[in-house]
């Protein structure tokens, strides 16, 4: 099993960020993100043996970040860099809540053997991954003459575990768990 933990973004956001991305799809061949995908990513947790499922969702279910994320979304940029990228992505403006809540994450993976990111927690949703050598000039014009980049705020009441599956479309996310901010942690599954 592939899994990652993340954030829905609230619907207000997903519809502006699927108006920009429809604008942005003639500009560059590159892989856009279905806006069906669109979340903003807390911990990837990558391969993990299904046989040990409930040890994850209990542990996850023991983070204690009380109260909604505040989550801004807030102009573009590009991993590494806009003039070789790999990805192309939405800029996440938070709260120290959300850094507070992946730290926690990772706190609570440690005993089950996943080492804490070694890089710093940059949020962010990915819009587009870039492959070789792709001609982003267009898009990165296109962005340059915006004027507005703000996709909307909302506060998030949990976060989730997902799984990700390859498929011949792309990849397929599924909630395996969720986990609530606004009381005390349980796994609503």
């Amino acid at each position: 099993m592939r899994l990652f933990t993340g954030i829905d973004l609230a619907p207000n956001v997903v519809d502006r960020l699927s108006a920009a991305l429809n604008e942005f799809r003639p500009t560059a061949r590159i892989n856009w993100s279905p806006v069906e995908n669109l979340h903003l990513t807390i911990r990837f947790i990558g391969a993990w043996p299904e046989d040990r499922l409930s040890e994850l969702k209990s542990a996850l279910g023991a983070v204690a970040v009380p109260g909604p994320v505040p989550i801004t979304i807030s102009r573009f940029g590009f991993f590494p860099n806009p003039h070789h990228p790999h990805s192309f992505f939405a800029d996440v403006q938070a709260a120290p809540r959300l850094t507070e809540l992946a730290t926690a994450i990772d706190h609570a993976l440690l005993p089950l053997g996943l080492a804490p990111e070694t890089r710093p927690y940059v949020p962010h949703v990915t819009l587009a991954r870039i492959k070789g050598t792709s001609d982003t000039r267009r898009l990165r014009e296109y962005i340059a003459a915006m004027t507005d980049f703000n996709f909307g705020s909302f506060h998030a009441p949990d976060f989730h575990l997902y799984l990700s599956q390859h498929t011949t479309g792309g990849s397929a996310y599924t909630k395996l768990a969720t986990y609530d901010l606004m009381r005390e942690n349980k796994t609503i599954s």
